[in-house]
């Protein structure tokens, strides 16, 4: 390459730096880019021949950055997320009736997705894209018309409007249990559906902290580290879990679940409707966030308490 960026590296070698750093495994890395281990292992090494330093340092387990690989990383995420917000909102410039809205997967699926058929319906001229991932955070913001993001709101460089109010209670399919209520203790005892508490979600033992019990699960007790996998093994029957109000309150209605305590944690924080205040809205962008806060105002689109 001639010119003033003659020594840049190959965009796919730094796909692949970005990708190993934040995965630490050169076999995962190659999974979330289809391709095959070997091939970001060349990628890899050709990159560090370019700057002359190793980028990793290889274990029996995996690998870490190096001291040159993490000041690298500090430079090239943003410069890779850069890129791919200016491709974004040139599409956007040629798409203006598209929306990209980016959510965890449980309020993709819970909520967002029923909320979608109804606006679709009346505004079949505006395509939405929601975007699932549940390793989202604030600066992924940016590189959509509008996100849902959990938390208090306080974030400076987004517009927050919450939601849903984040309210979770156990619950349990009505062949599961014959008891009508448990006590707080009677459900200490009980075997419970856990969630993994390495994720940024309320578990077992900080839903029973908030009503001042000490509670440590069982090793036996069935584990999934992720929130979907927790519910649909309720659905299931497979036991007592936890369930945030947003997926479980039609459900209830419906007697396809039973809450098992009159209990509920109410944290304060909650799922916020976000965008980035230094990327103006499309008029579908500012319509979709308009609809979807006054939906959220009338109780959502099964009737659930937002």
């Amino acid at each position: 390459m001639a010119g003033r960026f003659r020594h840049l590296p190959s965009l796919e070698g730094l796909a692949a730096f970005e990708s190993v750093s934040r995965l630490g495994s050169f076999t995962r890395a190659a999974d979330e880019l289809c391709l095959t281990q070997s091939a970001i292992s060349k990628q890899i090494r050709a990159l560090e021949a370019s700057l002359g330093t190793p980028l990793f340092v290889r274990k029996a387990r995996g690998v870490t950055l190096s001291k040159a690989g993490m000041l690298y990383q500090q430079h090239i995420l943003p410069a890779l997320q850069g890129l791919e917000m200016a491709g974004q909102r040139l599409r956007a410039l040629q798409h203006p009736d598209t929306v990209s809205v980016l959510a965890t997967h449980a309020v993709s699926q819970y909520w967002l997705f029923p909320c979608l058929l109804s606006f679709s319906a009346e505004h079949p001229e505006i395509t939405v894209h929601i975007h699932a991932s549940n390793e989202m955070d604030a600066s992924m913001v940016p590189d959509h018309d509008l996100a849902i993001l959990y938390g208090d709101g306080e974030w400076p460089a987004l517009g927050a409007t919450p939601l849903i109010h984040e309210d979770i209670y156990p619950v349990t399919r009505p062949d599961v249990i014959k008891e009508q209520e448990l006590s707080l203790e009677e459900l200490t005892q009980r075997p419970l559906i856990q969630l993994d508490s390495s994720w940024n979600c309320m578990d077992w033992s900080h839903w029973f902290a908030h009503f001042g019990i000490r509670y440590r699960p069982p090793k036996s007790d069935i584990t999934f580290n992720q929130l979907t996998l927790t519910y649909a093994a309720i659905q299931r029957g497979a036991g007592i879990g936890l369930a945030w109000d947003f997926m479980a309150a039609e459900a209830i209605a419906k007697g396809e679940l039973v809450r098992v305590t009159d209990h509920r944690a109410i944290t304060g924080l909650a799922e916020h409707l976000v965008f980035d205040l230094d990327r103006p809205l499309s008029a579908s962008a500012r319509l979709f966030r308009d609809w979807l806060i006054a939906k959220a105002g009338e109780g959502g689109v099964s009737g659930q308490n937002v």
